[in-house]
């Protein structure tokens, strides 16, 4: 089992900068796929970006060229650093946990999200 844990969210104002983090328990984080999704108040969750344990990463475009995802192995540890913040950019960020193997998900972990406001 593992368990997700995010950090780092907060206010900020619009073009401001802030590093949201996930820390995951257990054995397997290098060989889990990871996530950052997000929630805006009265919307549906929606996938914001991914690294594979090979650290490829993909972005939505909405966030594409402001935000880096990274993993660090060693610290079961994944990080969303988000630049140039905008108001549309203000949810609750989730972290997210998949293991995955000849394309079929075996697990899917979730964290309890950190909210992130920013301000016009």
């Amino acid at each position: 089992q593992v368990q997700l844990v995010e950090s780092g969210g907060g206010l900020v104002q619009t073009g401001g900068s802030l590093r949201l983090s996930c820390a995951a328990s257990g054995s397997i984080f290098s060989r889990l796929t990871m996530n950052w999704y997000r929630q805006a108040p009265g919307k549906q969750r929606e996938w914001v970006a991914r690294i594979f344990s090979n650290s490829t990463t993909y972005y939505a475009e909405s966030v594409k060229g402001r935000f880096t995802i990274s993993r660090d192995n060693r610290k079961n540890t994944v990080y969303l650093q988000m630049n140039s913040l905008k108001p549309e950019d203000t949810a609750d960020y989730y972290c997210n946990g998949l293991r995955v193997i000849a394309g079929i998900t075996l697990a899917d972990y979730w964290g309890q999200g950190t909210q992130v406001n920013v301000s016009s």
